[in-house]
């Protein structure tokens, strides 16, 4: 049973060649599904108009080139909203939702800012009364965008290919459930462990695989799960009723069988774009506040603690690249020698006295705002280790790197949950899982709550 493929269908292993100009735009973003959605939002306001100029005795309030630019504009608004909604992000093949309702969710966003700019110009180009009909026929129309380009994905590659992984009665009774709906998936191989999935997966040419155990989930990662994900393989895992009582959400059906897929990447390329561009909207609001906020601060620290006021130090950010991140020294010029990286604690001898308060209202930190503009950090995310202590962690601790996904953060969910003293692995399953719940809800409530942790000094 372990490692057998199916040689009928198994692929022959062939040169690499150059990618071509349609693979690179889709590495860095760009998705055909795109240009097919501007012309149904473009189209669909141009109709609307159109049809208004046409059968209604002369609607044309604005020139031509005004129309096509109120439009064009408008089309941006929804192109955006659905790719910072995820929604050009690339789909599994298997236990595909929907797409009806997450288009309508997106759309009915992009259509409300639309209706809030029309009611503020003199004249509408698209007249409110035909707004709801704009909105009915952009949904119809982006979510048929998604089942064409599913099907003709599946004419063009054929059905899913998938290896199956877990003990035999595991994969005989998944093996029977695909046979009895052939047009889910071609099971082109089995194992019985993730010892051999790797080869197996490229032998056999396989598009996702299906862990069917419960005990697969250990096995798999965080190897060869992430290196599975870096070369476009999906990997599923199979739901047990003991697994409800951890009250999953996003539970795909595959041949009426429960899954969920698994990513060593949480956030989306398009979601931190989007937490990137909010983040800089935000500190250009604030930015009077900060800036004679960090001239008290700093002035505090030069008369408190003596010179340097800036404390620079080597740690690491995002994808384990180490950078410089700045912060106000708190702590005497020696601290650290004969000692080493050495973990805050509290009550923490090194730090100078007067300056303590700094540290546990977080002032010390507001330096890092120019990290956050040169794009090393994020005001919210995971706080960045020194890479001595990264190294411990991430060979006492499993998926320790995980967090090292997005840039490390002023702030994050371990830092209002946790102490100084909190232990890595219990930081690190808060980290993961602000990872795995990102919104900009979650960031405004950790602000929020970062500020309350700042006014109780809790650390």
């Amino acid at each position: 049973m372990q490692g057998q493929v199916d040689t009928r269908t198994s692929q022959v292993a062939t040169p690499q060649r150059p990618k071509s100009l349609l693979a690179r735009l889709n590495a860095r973003g760009f998705r055909l599904l795109m240009i097919a959605d501007i012309l149904v939002v473009f189209g669909s306001m141009a109709g609307i108009v159109s049809l208004r100029i046409l059968f209604f005795n002369g609607f044309a309030t604005y020139r031509l080139q005004n129309y096509a630019l109120s439009f064009a504009g408008f089309t941006a608004m929804f192109v955006a909203t659905y790719y910072f909604g995820g929604l050009y992000e690339r789909e599994l093949r298997l236990g595909q939702r929907a797409a009806l309702p997450q288009v309508a969710s997106l759309s009915f966003g992009a259509w409300l800012i639309v209706a809030l700019v029309q009611s503020l110009l003199s004249r509408n180009p698209v007249p409110r009364s035909t707004l709801p009909v704009m909105l009915a026929l952009v949904v119809l129309g982006v979510s048929g965008n998604r089942y064409l380009a599913r099907w003709l994905r599946r004419r063009r590659g054929g059905p899913p290919r998938v290896v199956l992984v877990g003990a035999p009665d595991d994969i005989h009774l998944a093996e029977s459930h695909l046979h009895d709906d052939q047009s889910q998936a071609m099971v082109v191989g089995q194992a019985k462990n993730a010892q051999p999935l790797l080869e197996l997966v490229a032998e056999a040419g396989a598009t996702e695989v299906l862990l069917l155990s419960a005990a697969m989930l250990d096995e798999v990662y965080p190897e060869p799960l992430d290196t599975l994900e870096r070369r476009g393989v999906g990997v599923l895992q199979r739901v047990t009723p003991r697994d409800t009582l951890l009250g999953l959400a996003g539970v795909r059906e595959i041949a009426g069988m429960p899954f969920v897929a698994l990513r060593t990447h949480t956030l989306p390329v398009s979601r931190a774009r989007f937490k990137r561009n909010v983040e800089l909207l935000g500190m250009v609001v604030l930015a009077p506040v900060m800036l004679v906020l960090m001239a008290f601060t700093a002035l505090y620290v030069r008369v408190v603690a003596g010179g340097p006021v800036l404390f620079w130090q080597e740690r690491v950010g995002q994808e384990g690249r180490p950078f410089r991140m700045v912060k106000f020294r708190t702590m005497l010029p020696d601290a650290e020698e004969g000692l080493g990286a050495v973990l805050a604690k509290r009550g923490d001898p090194r730090v100078v006295p007067g300056c303590q308060w700094l540290r546990s209202t977080r002032l010390d930190e507001l330096p890092q705002l120019w990290n956050v503009l040169r794009g090393q950090m994020s005001v919210v995310g995971p706080r960045p280790e020194r890479p001595e202590l990264t190294a411990q962690f991430e060979a006492l601790i499993p998926g320790y790197s995980r967090r090292h996904e997005i840039p490390p953060g002023i702030t994050g969910l371990a830092q209002i949950h946790g102490r100084y003293h909190t232990d890595p692995e219990y930081k690190l399953g808060h980290d993961l899982q602000y990872l795995v719940n990102w919104s900009p809800v979650q960031d405004l409530q950790i602000l929020c709550r970062t500020l309350w942790v700042v006014l109780a000094r809790r650390v």
